[in-house]
């Protein structure tokens, strides 16, 4: 019989959750993000561009091809001049280190839970193996075992 629940495990989730939040990771990403909100040029930076970005819409949907090249290009030319500001650098990089933790610990939970399938059927952990497949000639295709 299984021991813990759904509800146990969400609510381990929800507990890990907040640890995460508490990480040096995620306090750099949120410092990063108020210096992003506080700085004007980058706002103004923004607003140019949500505002092309409204053009490029308007121009593709009446069909306006060279118009709408001029509109893009000016969108990735302040896309470049915004990503040359050390504060959007700076948030740049605590998005990717939130990020990192979060896929370390995504595949931590699923290889230790292939792990424990493994070891618990009495499978072999280094060919990734259950103990079922094993016992039945190992993995196939189909599922039917097969004379080799």
């Amino acid at each position: 019989m299984a021991k813990y629940t759904k509800d146990d495990i969400v609510a381990r989730a929800a507990e890990l959750a907040s640890m995460i939040a508490d990480t040096e990771e995620v306090d750099f990403f949120k410092r990063a993000e108020a210096h992003i909100h506080e700085n004007p040029k980058v706002k103004t930076l923004i607003s140019d561009i949500k505002g092309l970005q409204k053009q490029a819409v308007n121009l593709q949907h009446y069909g306006k091809p060279e118009a709408l090249k001029k509109v893009e290009d000016k969108i990735a030319s302040i896309e470049a001049e915004l990503d040359a500001i050390p504060v959007v650098q700076e948030f740049k990089q605590s998005q990717l280190e939130v990020n990192e933790l979060l896929q370390l610990i995504a595949s931590t939970i699923s290889n230790t839970v292939t792990d424990e399938i493994i070891t618990s059927t009495g499978g072999d952990l280094l060919s990734g193996e259950t103990g079922a497949s094993i016992q039945n000639g190992g993995s196939c295709d189909n599922g039917y075992d097969h004379e080799h």
